[in-house]
C-alpha cells in the first residue's frame, strides 16, 4: 500500500524527467549553437521541437485539471516551473547559457513583470469596489451587466474591466442553478471582444499605437465587425439565460437589501492606473536604467509599475477589510495566474523567435499564407492567423507579428493595408477568447469564479463553446468582413 503511494507520488517527477531527457537529445541533434545574432534568439535556427516545452504545459493546464485534480489543485506552479526548466536547460546546453539567460531575463524584465504588476494592480483595486444590496440576476439584469462590461473593456481595458465587474456580476446570479453559461459569455465580451475599439482596450492595439496608429483609427474601421459580434453574443446569451432562468423556476433574492457602494476611493485609483499606461507609451521621457547587456528598463516604464505598485498599496490602505471580505477577496487567483503565466512566458520564447524569423523561420509555410502570388495581402488569412496563434500565444507579440509581415509601416496599414491592419485586430483581440490562455483576464476569471462556486469547465470543455458559439461568428465576420 505504502509502495503504491510512493510510486504515485514520484510518477509525475519520473515522467517530467523522462520528457526531459528525451528532449535535451533532440535538441542537442537539431540546435545549433549559432541560433543566435548576438544575444538574441534567432528562431531561424530553430526547429519546432523547441516549442514541445510550451506545447507540453498547455496541455498540462489542460490534462492536469481532469486527470489529476488533487495533483494539479497542490502543484501547478510546480509543473509550470519544471516546464519552463525543459526549455531552458537544453538552452543552456545547446544554445549557450548567455544566450539562455539573455532570453529570459528580456522577457521577465520587458514582458512578463509589466503583465503581472499591472494585473496585480487591476484585481487588487478591483477588488476593494463592492457593489452591495440585493441583486436579482434575471436575464435582463445579466444582459446589463454584460453590455456594462463590452462598454467599458475598451476604456479601461478588458482586464480592468473583468476584474471591476466579475464580482457583483456572480453575485447577483449566486442564487442561481445554472451560472456556467454567464461566466463563459463574460469571457467572451468582457474580457475579450469589448477591448477591440480603443488602444487602452487591449494590449495588442496599444501596441499598434505605439508603432504609429492613430488613437481613434481602430474605433473608426474595426465598430462594425464589433457590434455585430457583440450584438449576436448578447442576444444568444440573453436566449440562453432565459430558457434556464426558466427551468429553474424563476428564482428570486429573498434579501431585500438597498443598493450601495463601498470602496468608492478604489475608482481613483482605477483612473490612475489608466493614466499610468498612457503616460508609459505617450512619454516623452528619455533614458533608461540597464538591467544586463542591452536590455533596459525605461524611465517612463518603472514610472509607470512604481506608480501601479503605490496605487495596489494605498488601494490595500484604504479599503476595508470588511469591503474586501463582502467580495470574497483572497489572493489565490491572481497568485495562479502569476505561476502559470510565468511558465508560460518562458517556454513561449523559442516559439515567438520562430514566428518572428517570418519566411526564414520552421513556421514560413503559415508565414506564406498571408500573401498571394501577386504580393497582395490575404486578409482572411491574417484574421485566422493572428487569431488562431493569439488563442495559445501572448496576443500582443503575435500582433506585432502579422503587423510587421505585413509591411510594418502604420500609414501604409491605416490607408491602402486598412482591411489587413483591420483583420489583424480584430483577429488578436476577439480570439483571444477562444481558449483560457489567449488573453489573462480570461483565466482570472475563471479562478474567481471557481472560488465563488461555480463549476467552471475544463480548459477543452470551454473550448467546446468558443469553437460552439464564437468560431461560426468568426467564419459569419469573414465572409461579411475579410
Amino acid at each position: 500500500m505504502l509502495a503504491n503511494r510512493i510510486t504515485k507520488l514520484l510518477y509525475p517527477i519520473k515522467f517530467q524527467a523522462a520528457i526531459f531527457s528525451c528532449l535535451v537529445v533532440i535538441l542537442s541533434l537539431t540546435g545549433q549553437a549559432q541560433a543566435s545574432e548576438g544575444l538574441h534568439l534567432d528562431g531561424a535556427h530553430l526547429s519546432v521541437i523547441w516549442a514541445v516545452p510550451f506545447a507540453g504545459l498547455l496541455l498540462s493546464i489542460a490534462l492536469f485539471p481532469l486527470l489529476a485534480a488533487g495533483f494539479w489543485e497542490h502543484n501547478f506552479g510546480k509543473v509550470a516551473f519544471l516546464w519552463a526548466l525543459l526549455f531552458l536547460v537544453p538552452g543552456f546546453i545547446v544554445l549557450g547559457p548567455k544566450i539562455t539567460l539573455y532570453s529570459a531575463v528580456h522577457t521577465v524584465v520587458s514582458e512578463y513583470l509589466p503583465f503581472i504588476i499591472l494585473l496585480l494592480a487591476l484585481f487588487t483595486i478591483a477588488g476593494g469596489i463592492q457593489l452591495k444590496g440585493s441583486l436579482n440576476g434575471t436575464p435582463g439584469l445579466n444582459l446589463i451587466f454584460l453590455i456594462i462590461g463590452t462598454f467599458l473593456a475598451s476604456i479601461m481595458g478588458t482586464t480592468g474591466a473583468a476584474m471591476l465587474l466579475i464580482r457583483p456580476y456572480l453575485r447577483a446570479s449566486a442564487h442561481r442553478r445554472y451560472r456556467i453559461h454567464n461566466v463563459v459569455f463574460f469571457i467572451f465580451l468582457v474580457a475579450n471582444i469589448g477591448g477591440s475599439l480603443t488602444p487602452l482596450g487591449d494590449p495588442p492595439l496599444f501596441l499598434g499605437f505605439l508603432k504609429g496608429v492613430t488613437f481613434f483609427w481602430t474605433a473608426a474601421h474595426v465598430w462594425r465587425q464589433t457590434l455585430l459580434l457583440a450584438v449576436l453574443l448578447l442576444t444568444s446569451h440573453y436566449f440562453i439565460d432565459i430558457y434556464l432562468y426558466r427551468k429553474e423556476g424563476r428564482p428570486k433574492v429573498e434579501s431585500t437589501e438597498r443598493l450601495g457602494l463601498e470602496g468608492s476611493i478604489n475608482f481613483l485609483f482605477l483612473i490612475g492606473v489608466v493614466g499610468l499606461v498612457l503616460f508609459s507609451g505617450l512619454s516623452t521621457l528619455k533614458g533608461y536604467l540597464v538591467v544586463w547587456e542591452d536590455i533596459t528598463y525605461e524611465y517612463a516604464n518603472i514610472i509607470r509599475d512604481a506608480g501601479l505598485l503605490i496605487l495596489t498599496g494605498l488601494s490595500l490602505v484604504f479599503t476595508h477589510n470588511s469591503t474586501r471580505r463582502g467580495n470574497h477577496f483572497t489572493w489565490g487567483p491572481i497568485l495562479e495566474v502569476a505561476k502559470i503565466f510565468g511558465g508560460i512566458f518562458i517556454t513561449m520564447i523559442p516559439a515567438i523567435a520562430i514566428l518572428r524569423a517570418g519566411s526564414q523561420g520552421a513556421l514560413k509555410t503559415l508565414i506564406a499564407l498571408v500573401t498571394d502570388p501577386s504580393g497582395q495581402p490575404v486578409n482572411r488569412a491574417y484574421f485566422w492567423l493572428t487569431g488562431g496563434l493569439s488563442s495559445f500565444l501572448d496576443n500582443a507579440p503575435t500582433y506585432l507579428v502579422f503587423f510587421n509581415t505585413a509591411g510594418g509601416q502604420a500609414d501604409i496599414l491605416m490607408t491602402g493595408w486598412a482591411q489587413t491592419l483591420a483583420a489583424i485586430s480584430c483577429g488578436a483581440v476577439f480570439m483571444g477568447a477562444n481558449t483560457y490562455i489567449g488573453n489573462a483576464p480570461n483565466f482570472m476569471v475563471r479562478s474567481i469564479a471557481e472560488e465563488r462556486g461555480v463549476r467552471m469547465p475544463s480548459f477543452f470543455g470551454y473550448m467546446a463553446w468558443s469553437v460552439g458559439i464564437l468560431v461560426p461568428l468568426f467564419i459569419l465576420e469573414t465572409f461579411i468582413f475579410f
